[in-house]
């Protein structure tokens, strides 16, 4: 079963997505500074917001696939070939 923040995901717009996924990345590069300098109060906020930025990259990945044509797909079926 999906979770809630995956279904949210679907529901944003590409414009919505990219502009998410950069405020969460520089979320992320501040907060590991902050922790490098002087630490956190609760250092898995560091997990979490990670786990955030990997969700939105999968959506955005997700529909890249989606929207690719048939030659498209057979060329990345070959590098994941090429992978194994």
């Amino acid at each position: 079963m999906p979770s809630k923040k995956f279904l949210e995901l679907q529901e944003y717009s590409d414009a919505d997505l990219d502009n998410e996924l950069t405020e969460l990345q520089a979320q992320y590069q501040k907060l590991k500074f902050e922790h490098a300098i002087r630490g956190l109060d609760n250092p898995l906020t560091l997990k979490v917001v990670r786990r955030d930025v990997a969700r939105l990259k999968t959506e955005v990945s997700r529909r890249e696939l989606v929207g690719l044509d048939a030659s498209g797909l057979a060329k990345r079926t070959n590098k994941r070939a090429r992978r194994k």
